[in-house]
């Protein structure tokens, strides 16, 4: 089963959040309300959070939903792709999903928008889990790095085998094959009528991450007040010494590093990534 469901964002913007699978049909009487906001990161989609969503929905209410500017949700041309128009939809999916209070898993930007709005909205949200996020700035270099990547893309695509081995294999990014990279970038192209493109606009996500690049977020995890759980791939952008400090910082934190995973660790190693949240959010949504 996969169910769409209609969410009016900030501005009056169209997000298509997404459940994957039938929620349990039975809750325990004494069991706390809420359920699970998945957010996924830069140029990533909610189907990217799928496997995750079914285990999750043997005994949860899981829901992934497209931000603005991805997947099948709005993309406005003037935007605003700002760190408030992405929390703000976060924020008001949690309330017309009926979630609150929720547990928010967020991977990359879309960890940056779960600690953010845990710490705006307290009352909202019950748990966190930041998968691969650094607190600290990244700056003007790493922008310009992003830049240039971009343009290196040689789309079209012809076929979507062809997308699997541009990124999982010849981008200049890539140190050594990695077929879970292929197959997450395959996730974001759509067939026009000279081949395969990704589904979003590159210049849109340059405005989306410049609003965070040049920046620290060390003060919002301070205002984290709920369990927070930090996981990294040991291979990730996340190092172990910044999350380790984020986790002290946390009122409330807590560390899991996932083996043999990069930065796109549920796909890299999705067993491992479940071994290393399951038993937080066990916890955190049984009220303990």
């Amino acid at each position: 089963m996969v169910r769409r469901i209609d969410v009016t964002g900030a501005g009056g913007v169209s997000l298509a959040a997404w459940e994957y699978a039938d929620p349990p049909k039975s809750r325990e009487a004494d069991s706390p309300p809420g359920g699970v906001l998945l957010l996924h990161g830069l140029m990533g989609r909610a189907s990217h959070w799928a496997g995750t969503a079914r285990w999750l929905s043997e005994r949860h209410r899981a829901v992934a939903l497209d931000q603005r500017g991805h997947g099948q949700s709005d993309k406005p041309a003037d935007g605003p792709y700002d760190r408030g128009a992405y929390v703000d939809d976060a924020e008001a999916a949690l309330e017309q999903l009926g979630l609150a209070p929720a547990v928010l898993i967020g991977h990359s930007m879309g960890a940056l928008t779960a600690w953010q709005l845990a710490a705006r909205r307290p009352d909202l949200v019950r748990g966190l889990i930041i998968c691969d996020m650094r607190a600290s700035a990244l700056g003007a270099a790493s922008q310009r790095e992003w830049e240039d990547w971009f343009k290196s893309w040689p789309v079209p695509f012809a076929t979507l085998a062809d997308v699997r081995k541009w990124f999982g294999e010849d981008d200049p990014w890539v140190e050594r094959p990695n077929p879970s990279r292929g197959a997450f970038f395959s996730e974001v192209m759509a067939e026009g009528e000279d081949g395969w493109r990704p589904v979003f606009d590159p210049a849109q996500m340059l405005k989306s991450r410049e609003t965070w690049v040049y920046d620290a977020h060390w003060e919002e995890l301070v205002q984290v007040q709920c369990p927070a759980l930090v996981v990294r791939g040991l291979d990730g952008e996340l190092g172990r010494a910044e999350s380790q400090e984020m986790v002290r910082v946390l009122p409330r934190g807590a560390y899991a590093e996932v083996p043999d995973a990069g930065h796109l660790v549920h796909y890299d190693q999705p067993e491992g990534w479940r071994q290393a949240i399951e038993p937080f959010l066990d916890g955190v949504l049984a009220g303990s």
